[in-house]
């Protein structure tokens, strides 16, 4: 999933110059990938692109007033959501495994204002020890040996920790977040996921291909189209 960054202009909106730099998140492959964060596909979603990042990735959004609390002010739930996509997107796409929340903190140092434009960062704290049926960790858009997220039957027992930062087109940091997340192997995902072995094959296979994708080149800016952009 190549997506575009989507930017206001008088005349509607534009893309970015380099498209190819998103990274396509395993979900994808799905035809019915519905996922509120980051599908194409959901009209009444978030719609959010990565990109890498240092050592994580990041996205770029902007909200409208459809996403606010007070008038003009992005509702803080929305944020929780954002924060918890890119790190959780994170490990998919750095350590290969497919991964579910069991905590997350926000810390909300200014609000977000509906309409402007913001940029969430996302980097791993610890990721857990080897073990069978698991890729070792790798840079995104880098290489690791092994199989990727349990996918040949492995258990990763450990749990993965990663940090996000909220910053405003200034560099203000405006939120920090940090979550841990369980690891679960693909054969357990894929019946809390409810997909039939067909698709639990081809995300298996999505999620070997992010450990041996070449690394990111060009630009490291992830975008979303705002919401009346859709």
């Amino acid at each position: 999933m190549h997506s575009h960054l989507m930017t206001p202009s008088p005349d509607g909106p534009r893309e970015a110059d380099d498209p190819e730099d998103y990274l396509s998140v395993p979900w994808s492959v799905l035809a019915d990938y519905r996922c509120f964060g980051c599908s194409p596909h959901n009209p009444h979603g978030l719609q959010l692109r990565f990109s890498a990042h240092a050592d994580g990735i990041s996205t770029r959004f902007r909200l409208e007033r459809r996403h606010e609390s007070y008038p003009g002010v992005v509702h803080g739930g929305l944020i929780g959501v954002i924060v918890d996509e890119t790190m959780g997107n994170l490990i998919v796409l750095q350590v290969g495994l497919t991964a579910f929340t069991t905590a997350l903190r926000v810390r909300y140092l200014a609000p977000l204002s509906v309409g402007a434009e913001y940029r969430c960062v996302a980097r791993l704290r610890g990721v857990p020890d080897a073990t069978p049926g698991r890729g070792d960790a790798a840079p995104v858009g880098g290489t690791a040996g092994g199989t990727a997220g349990g996918v040949s039957g492995g258990r990763a027992n450990g749990l993965v920790h990663a940090e996000a930062e909220l910053l405003d087109e200034a560099g203000t940091l405006l939120a920090t977040a940090s979550a841990t997340y369980r690891p679960t192997p693909m054969d357990t995902a894929r019946d809390r996921m409810m997909l039939n072995p067909t698709e639990a094959d081809r995300v298996a296979q999505a999620l070997a291909a992010t450990l041996t994708r070449p690394p990111a080149t060009g630009s490291t800016a992830a975008g979303l189209p705002t919401s009346e952009e859709h």
